[in-house]
């Protein structure tokens, strides 16, 4: 498994669907996946650390998984089947000792594993083969300029500026690779 980090949320400009990207540590690969505009505000709000009054539905489930004496471990990205990602994500029993001791296995979009694991500050995987089929190519020292607007576009996201009613031009023209989840 490879560990990834969400680079951000971007739109679609053809279809207007948003897109979570995930990069490798290197930056040199990128993964976009298609998701849901709900799922693209609780990923964007988990990444403006921002805390709702009363818990929100990705919240909500972290606070259940903790009550019953779990803790997230980390999610998995582990299959590309006809264009849809598939996720698992991975609990640890609390009091377990060993590493692979007190482990549940719970079947996910990969929406919903991301913005959990954003929230548990829990790491993301993905599979090696899913990587290979999906990703595209981030060649940062082959264009610096471009990857450095991308970053500081990414870096100033806010919960707030997630609207497509205000007019801004936040699309991203990736390969066709994937799909809606």
């Amino acid at each position: 498994m490879i560990e990834m980090h969400v680079a951000g949320i971007a739109m679609d400009g053809r279809n207007g669907h948003p897109i979570v990207v995930l990069n490798d540590p290197s930056r040199r690969r990128a993964l976009p996946i298609w998701i849901g505009m709900f799922e693209a505000t609780a990923i964007t709000r988990a990444l403006d650390n921002y805390k709702p009054e009363r818990p929100m539905t990705h919240d909500l489930l972290l606070g259940l998984i903790q009550e019953t004496g779990y803790k997230v471990k980390h999610v998995e990205i582990n299959e590309l089947a006809s264009g849809t990602y598939f996720a698992t994500i991975v609990l640890k029993f609390a009091e377990a000792q060993g590493e692979e001791e007190g482990l549940k296995l719970v079947d996910a979009r990969p929406s919903d594993a991301i913005a959990l694991a954003l929230r548990a500050k829990a790491s993301i995987f993905v599979a090696p083969q899913v990587l290979a089929d999906g990703a595209i190519a981030a060649d940062l020292e082959q264009d610096e300029k471009e990857s450095e607007e991308f970053k500081q576009f990414i870096e100033g996201l806010k919960a707030s500026d997630f609207s497509l009613n205000k007019g801004e031009d936040m699309t991203v023209e990736p390969e066709d690779k994937g799909s809606a989840e």
